[in-house]
């Protein structure tokens, strides 16, 4: 096997890992985090006292370890791309459902957590603070349920040896993905429940 062989599927130097339509994807999911985030940070700024009052009634724990399951679940994505790049299909796959794995447990965790705020009345009409948080949080949500959709069918084409160390683009489409969901957390957690 030559070199030129192996570096068919490799993304050259400077250019992001995985697929360019996944990037374009990507960075407009960004966008409208980013506008959501600037628009929250507003809205504080012009009502603080209320941001602070319902915030705390906001359940830290469970956003922090939410935060580190999607941050271990990110580590597993990387141990599934190197996998699959050393042609490890089976390694890939393995770790690839660990990462789904702990996407489930952030789903069940932030169920809890909505089924508390619901439970005690709080919706998206309560106060501007529950509109920011309900709307962020479950815009992340739903992009934490593709970003297992994604994954299950990567880990899927992995399991059946559709991935090698010439062709991975795919494992790195998924892992690129995942990422941004585990960044958009990684932001949202310490801004809506932490930040006072």
């Amino acid at each position: 096997m030559t070199t030129q062989s192996l570096t068919i599927d490799a993304h050259e130097p400077g250019t992001p890992p995985g697929d360019l339509a996944i990037w374009f994807f990507i960075f407009a999911e960004l966008l409208a985090f980013g506008i959501f985030f600037g628009s929250y940070a507003f809205a504080r700024a012009h009502n603080v006292e209320l941001f602070n009052q319902s915030q705390l009634m906001l359940n830290r724990a469970s956003g922090a370890v939410n935060a580190l399951v999607l941050i271990t679940s990110s580590y597993f994505v990387v141990r599934a791309v190197a996998a699959i790049k050393q042609g490890l299909s089976r390694q890939c796959a393995n770790w690839l459902g660990a990462a789904i794995a702990l996407g489930g447990v952030f789903i069940v965790i932030k169920l809890f957590e909505f089924h508390a705020k619901f439970s005690a009345g709080i919706s998206l009409s309560t106060n501007t603070f529950y509109m920011f948080y309900l709307s962020l949080t479950i815009f992340h949500f739903m992009h934490v349920i593709l970003g297992m959709v994604i994954l299950a069918f990567v880990m899927a084409k992995a399991r059946s040896g559709g991935y090698s160390i010439e062709h991975h683009t795919g494992v790195e489409t998924g892992a690129s993905y995942w990422h941004m969901v585990d960044l958009v957390w990684i932001i949202l957690f310490p801004l809506v429940y932490v930040i006072r």
